[in-house]
Order: structure tokens, then C-alpha cells, then sequence
């Protein structure tokens, strides 16, 4: 499939040059100005902004990073502030867009300009004939939806979730799909840390990482692997700025120099921002090349093998903690035998670092007692992203870093509740709902058969057993890989409903019958029979915080996600006398209890704590070094090989590897504008990132026009054009470019073998000028 940039952004005015400031900063107060004003709400913005991510406010819409219970005056970032003007914009997507505008015209429009049309105000049906969106009524929408679906298989039908919705919604969610008949509840789990959620109960026994807040205050060392937190969470720079205060060493593994791990100015500083003075942030930082992490980390549980035998034969005190390894830990013989086996020299080619780089970040290690180890995409989206993400896990067992304060694994998520989903029962997976407790409670038999994960929904669109989907929040179609194929396939389903705050490129490419609902968003108020409702959901570091809206809502015509999930589940479903969607919408608090009676042993009076200071604690057995695994211990695991994609040719010649970036302009496929300031780009998202030996080799010029190929049998054709070629700081053999303008070249069947998470990291393509 051919596609070329996006027409907006051809016209834009375009400047491309270094940026040389921190993260934070006079930056980052310029850039809240900007979008607090071109939103429309500079007052009424900058109000709301005091009470996020507060006890008694509300939470972020952005990403999940923790909650303190000593909040800073202004716990918000840059992007976090973004999203709240995102959603309290004064503009308006009313029936009038609709109007003026077929699907057909709107499609031409970016990403940017979709959204930037602001809030959805009315329940939209797409009519076929006039290629527009026209208003319905709720009830309208309820009763055709509910009919389309009693006319469709149970199996056909997909239950998609963001990673926003509240724990009491996915509740919901989850809950109408398993009584409805089936496990396909796809979410955006599935296309980032998906491998995270399958690696670590294979080591450890538990989904989630183990590290708390309260950690980083006693950790003495940090290691980063693929995550930018500069662009992707950056309240999270606050406490990695007071570690680096404190003499904590941080070891930076990523592609590309990226500021927040490099330099931090405090935007709440008075003195740091007068006097434009910054923390350095990481004390090494080795850019691997894409993919080559899992070469790196071998590469240092290799030193720390060889290190531990030369102090115990010295007579020196050991190096691995051999009483922590006798006592908790399976398969080390195994392991050790991998890593003696590897080759220095093809260690150093996968990885892209020195065999100096690796022992010198090893060594560091083996003097550090509390370590906690961060890692987000770059670690995951991979082909063998689960075995990586099992090799970090491999690196902190050595030395007993799982389960003692100051020390444990930390993966990042990025949607605000997307790890609270999966605690409330959105998987696929029979084997990790509580059917017993559904069965108990409900008086239905749940359905056993495994269910479509975002991959498998992909492939069910495409050979047409997949007829409905039904998306709570998120964007889809847009995020997904291989756009260029699915969007046409995608037309061919029955029902398509959207969910949705905002309008975006999922809602414009439909089934024969669809739907936009537009919902409340967090930041409003959600007034129910029993008065104002709260929500909640779970951060990163497995803390559960209440979210008390705080603003009007934009439109009377708008229903909450838990009122809509209702609204079908009625017209849907037989009445089931165990459960009252009318109640349960009129007071939360009701569904809450009914998650407590679900899951009693992770939920404890969450109507009475979930405004509790920094967040009330979700049981963490591995941070207890109780391990819930099938040895009773935690299991150290061998790779199947250090090659990140051992399916794809070797990259050599004019073949490089392909990393899709976010700009710190963006949040997910949500775009707020075109100024990606930590990379130097303004005015444009058509770019290619890539090493100055490489634009010279392939005959390229900085500043010139390419078009990307990816390189696979298929017989499918992914190309990119209309990309301008950027000079950057990117290891050699490595190229990047933004997503999700990307996807289209990252094939469906590139993902990660045990999770099926698309392996966006690391993509074999071709580079070729273009006039």
C-alpha cells in the first residue's frame, strides 16, 4: 500500500534545527501557555490543572505514572496539562461538522485536525447514502445496536478498550462481553506492554512490575531500557531528579539521545528556572542499537557470571547474591551456561555497544545494593519482546533485586488505567477471568473459549470472521499495524460503534452500520440518581486513587462510558436478575462493591479508600518474595537467541532498522501539534530520523525527500513517502519515524511470538531518494 504525508502538514511552515535546552524548563512553560490558549481555556484551564493528579481531584487522562501522597504544588507535566486542555477545549464537534463535511472529505484531514475540531457533542449514525454522520437519539443508537448484535454470532463480535476507561467502566465492559458469549476483549495492553503481562508471571508470578514510589527515595541505582520519559511521563523526571541529587546512578540503554534522560530543569524551581540551571539525568547512557537490549543485558549477566568467579577465587565476597539465588530462584545452572556460551563479538554487533560499554555498566551494577530497573516500548515491542523483557528480569535476580525496598522491576505503562483494566477482568484470556466468582455471582456460565487479542482481531477483520466492533475509547483502526490493508478490510464488518471524547480516523472508517457516542470525559462532572460520581483506577506502581470531576460537562446530550455500556447491555441482553445496570449507573459505589465481591483479595474497602493519600496498595506477592509460579520460585529464563527479529534478514547493506518515535508533541495516537522541541522539529511529522554515515551511503542528503520501504515475502507492498530526511544522533543501521504515520509499514505478522504485541521497534526496511 502507497501512502504519502499528510496534506495539512505539506503546507505547514516547516523549521528543522538542533535544540540544545533541558527537558522541563522555559520550554515547558512556553508550551502549557501556548496550548491552555489555543484551546480557549488559559483560566479555566490553569484552575483545573491545580487539582490533577491531587487527593480529592482528578486523575490524569494521560499516562499512568504514580500518584504521590505528598503531592508538588503543581503535580502535572507538560503533556499532562495538555490532555486536560484536550479535553476542556471551548471547541466544538457538533452536528454542523457533520453537515458540511461527508466521512469521505474528513478523511483527508490529519490526525491533528480531526481531533483538534474538539469535543464530540451528539450520538452520530453514519448514513451511507449522503456519506455523513446525522444525529440520533440515545435511544435510537441503544436499540439498533442491541438488535444488530442478538442478529450476530457472539465470537464475530469484538469488545475493545482503551486505556482510559475507570475501573468501574471496564468492570462493566468486561462483564456485558463475557454475558454476552465471548473473551474477545482486546485493549491497548495488547499493542504495547502485552509482554510485560506475559513475562513477568512466568518469572516473578506476578502481571505487573513490583517497584512502588516510596522506592526511588532508597534505590542507589537505576537502570533505564527503552523508555522516554521525557515525552512519555515526565512527573516521573521529579523523583529521578531528586535520586541524581542524591548520588544515584542511572544507566541509560536506548537508541536515541533523549533529553529527559540526558538534562532536567524543574519548572517549579524558582531557582533553577531564573538561573536556567539543569540535573544531569543519566550517568551512562549506551545508545543500543534497535532490538539489541536483549544482546546487552545478556551481555552484562555474562560479566556478572565471570565477575562472581573470579571473587570467589580471589577470595574477594561474591558478586551474585548466591543465599537470595539458593533460596528463591530456579534454573540459574541453565541460565549461566546460556550466557558463558555468547561471543563477545556477536554480544557487541547485536547490541551495537563495546564489550567496554556493557562490563563498564556491570560493574556499576555489581556495586549497587538496592537497584530498580525501568523499561518501557523499546523493550516490548519485539519479536522476542517477552523474552527481553524475562532477560531484565534475569539481571535483577542475580543480585536479589526483586522483593527488598529500593529495588524491583518497573515497567511504564502509558494509558492512565490501562493496567487497571486487566485487574477488573478486560483480557481475552479465560484462564485469568474470575469465572468462579462471575459464576457465583451472576448466575451465568462465562465462556471458556480463548478470545481475540488486537492482533487476532486484526487477522478476524481481515478474513471476515470478525462482523462488530465495539470500541470503548481509544483509536483503533489507527494504532493497530499494517494500516494500509486493514482500513479497506475494516469496511466490511456489520457493525462498527465508537465510543469516543474526540473525533479521530477510527470513527470515519465504518461497517455497514455504525455508531459515535460521545462520553463524559474524567475532568466533568457525572451527574447520576445518586449525584455526583467518582471514579477510580490503578497507576503504574499497582496503587488504586479515586477521580472526583471537576467541570461541566460540554454538552447535555452526552452520557457517561458507564451509562452507555449499560444503555447496551440492555438492549442487548436478557434481563439477569442478579444484576441492575440502572443502579449500578445511578451510584458507582455500587460497582464497586460488586468489583470488591469479585476480587476479594485485591480490592479492600475501595469506596472508602480510594481518595486515600498516595493511593490505596494492591497486593504484590513478588515484592514480599512470594513467588506465585508454577516452581514456587522465581524462574530464571533462557532465550531462545539474542537476535530481536530472528524471522527477518539480516540487516546489512541498504537494509535498516526502523524505530516508530512519539514526539513530546503527542500522547499515543493523540496529536497536539507539530513541535516535537526535544528533537528540533516544527511544523511537520513527515520526517526520517537517521545516522549521518547511513544518508551518505545510500546516497541520500540531509534535508531531502525519501520514501520508506519495508522488506518482507508477503507479496504485500508497504511504502512511505514524502519524508524528509533529518541528520540525527541514531545509532547506524537505524532509522526512525513517527507513529502512528508509520504503521502502515509494520506488518500484522511482526510481532512478538509469545504476546502478539506488534514488533514496532524494529522493522527491516529500504531507503530511497525521492524526487
Amino acid at each position: 500500500m502507497d501512502q504519502t504525508g499528510s496534506q495539512d502538514d505539506r503546507t505547514r511552515k516547516v523549521r528543522i534545527e538542533p535544540y540544545d535546552g533541558p527537558a522541563g524548563g522555559w520550554g515547558s512553560a512556553r508550551s502549557l501557555v501556548e496550548i491552555l490558549t489555543r484551546e480557549g481555556v488559559p483560566v479555566t484551564g490553569t484552575a483545573l490543572l491545580t487539582k490533577q493528579n491531587k487527593p480529592g481531584g482528578f486523575m490524569c487522562v494521560s499516562c499512568a505514572w504514580a500518584k504521590p501522597a505528598k503531592p508538588l504544588a503543581f503535580e502535572y507535566c507538560e503533556n499532562g496539562a495538555k490532555a486536560t486542555a484536550w479535553e476542556q477545549t471551548r471547541r466544538r464537534a457538533t452536528p454542523d461538522l457533520f453537515a458540511e463535511h461527508t466521512v469521505s472529505d474528513l478523511l483527508t484531514w490529519s490526525d491533528y485536525a480531526l481531533e483538534e475540531a474538539g469535543r464530540l457533542t451528539h450520538p452520530m449514525r453514519y448514513d451511507p447514502a449522503s456519506d455523513r454522520y446525522r444525529p440520533c437519539t440515545w435511544e435510537e443508537a441503544y436499540a439498533e445496536i442491541g438488535h444488530e448484535l442478538k442478529a450476530l454470532e457472539p465470537k464475530s463480535v469484538v469488545f475493545y478498550a482503551s486505556g482510559r476507561a475507570s475501573l468501574e467502566a471496564s468492570y462493566m465492559w468486561a462483564l456485558l462481553a463475557r454475558l454476552y458469549g465471548n473473551n474477545n476483549l482486546p485493549d491497548s495492553s495488547n499493542m504495547c506492554h502485552e509482554p510485560t503481562s506475559v513475562a513477568l508471571p512466568q518469572s516473578i508470578g506476578s502481571p505487573v512490575g513490583t517497584v512502588r514510589l516510596e522506592d526511588f527515595e532508597e534505590t542507589d541505582l537505576i537502570f533505564f531500557f527503552g523508555q522516554n520519559v521525557g515525552s512519555n511521563s515526565p512527573r516521573m523526571l521529579h523523583p529521578l531528579q531528586e535520586a541524581r541529587k542524591r548520588g544515584v546512578s542511572i544507566i541509560t540503554f536506548n537508541p536515541l539521545k533523549e533529553r529527559g534522560l540526558e538534562r532536567f530543569t524543574d519548572p517549579q524551581s524558582p531557582v533553577e528556572m531564573l538561573t536556567r540551571s539543569s540535573t544531569r539525568i543519566s550517568t551512562q547512557y549506551h545508545q543500543v542499537k534497535a532490538g539489541g537490549d536483549l544482546a546487552a543485558i545478556t551481555g552484562m549477566c555474562k560479566a556478572l557470571f565471570a565477575a562472581d568467579r573470579h571473587a570467589r577465587a580471589a577470595g574477594r565476597p561474591a558478586v551474585l547474591d548466591h543465599a537470595f539465588i539458593a533460596e528463591h530462584t530456579h534454573g540459574l545452572e541453565a541460565f549461566e551456561q546460556f550466557c558463558d556460551e555468547q561471543e563477545w563479538p556477536t554480544l557487541e554487533r547485536r547490541s551495537g555497544l563495546s564489550r567496554t560499554a556493557i562490563e563498564s555498566a556491570a560493574s556499576v551494577y555489581a556495586r549497587a545494593k538496592k537497584v530498580i530497573g525501568v523499561y518501557g516500548m523499546g523493550l516490548t515491542q519485539h519479536r522476542r519482546g517477552t523474552e527481553t523483557v524475562r532477560m531484565l528480569a534475569n539481571l535483577l535476580l542475580l543480585r536479589g533485586n526483586i522483593g527488598k525496598p529500593g529495588a524491583g522491576i518497573c515497567p511504564v505503562r502509558g494509558h492512565s488505567n490501562v493496567q487497571g483494566q486487566r485487574t477488573v477482568g478486560i483480557t481475552e484470556k479465560p484462564e485469568l477471568a474470575p469465572n468462579d466468582k462471575l459464576r457465583e455471582l451472576y448466575d451465568f456460565e462465562p465462556p471458556q473459549e480463548k478470545g481475540l487479542n488486537t492482533v487476532e482481531t486484526c487477522e478476524g477483520v481481515l478474513d471476515g470472521s470478525v462482523r462488530a466492533f465495539i470500541g470503548l475509547g481509544g483509536n483503533f483502526l489507527r494504532a493497530v499495524p499494517d494500516t494500509g490493508v486493514m482500513e479497506p478490510a475494516w469496511r466490511k464488518q456489520r457493525l462498527t460503534v465508537q465510543i469516543a471524547t474526540k473525533l479521530n480516523r477510527s470513527h470515519l472508517v465504518n461497517g455497514e452500520v455504525a455508531y459515535l457516542l460521545p462520553c463524559l470525559g474524567r475532568i466533568e462532572i457525572d451527574r447520576q440518581a445518586s449525584g455526583p460520581q467518582n471514579v477510580s483506577m490503578e497507576d503504574s506502581t499497582a496503587r488504586f486513587h479515586g477521580s472526583r470531576g471537576m467541570s461541566d460537562p460540554v454538552s447535555p446530550q452526552l452520557r457517561s462510558e458507564p451509562a452507555i455500556i449499560a444503555g447496551i447491555a440492555k438492549a442487548t441482553l436478557p434481563r439477569n436478575p442478579r444484576i441492575d445496570w440502572d443502579a449500578w449507573v445511578g451510584d458507582y459505589a455500587l460497582v464497586r462493591k460488586a468489583i470488591e465481591a469479585t476480587y476479594p483479595t485485591v480490592f479492600h474497602d475501595l469506596n472508602g479508600r480510594m481518595f486515600e493519600p498516595g493511593g490505596l496498595a494492591k497486593p504484590l506477592p513478588a515484592r514480599e518474595r512470594r513467588w506465585e509460579t508454577e516452581t514456587g520460585k522465581a524462574n530464571f529464563a533462557v532465550p531462545g537467541g539474542i537476535e530481536a527479529d530472528p524471522d527477518l534478514p539480516e540487516r546489512s547493506g541498504d537494509i535498516l532498522d526502523l524505530i516508530t518515535l512519539r514526539s513530546n508533541d503527542q500522547f499515543n495516537t493523540t496529536v497536539y501539534g507539530y513541535h516535537d522541541r526535544f528533537r528540533g522539529i516544527d511544523g511537520t511529522r513527515d520526517v526520517l530520523f537517521m545516522n549521518r554515515a547511513d544518508i551518505a551511503r545510500l546516497g541520500l542528503r540531509d534535508g531531502g525527500q525519501a520514501e520508506v520501504e519495508t522488506v518482507s515475502d508477503d507479496g504485500v507492498s508497504r511504502r512511505l513517502g514524502g519524508l524528509r530526511v533529518v541528520a540525527y544522533d541514531i545509532p547506524q543501521g537505524n532509522c526512525g519515524g513517527y507513529y502512528p504515520e508509520m504503521n502502515v509499514l509494520i506488518p500484522l505478522w511482526h510481532h512478538d511470538e509469545q504476546s502478539k504485541t506488534p514488533a514496532a521497534k524494529s522493522v527491516a526496511v529500504k531507503v530511497t531518494a525521492q524526487a
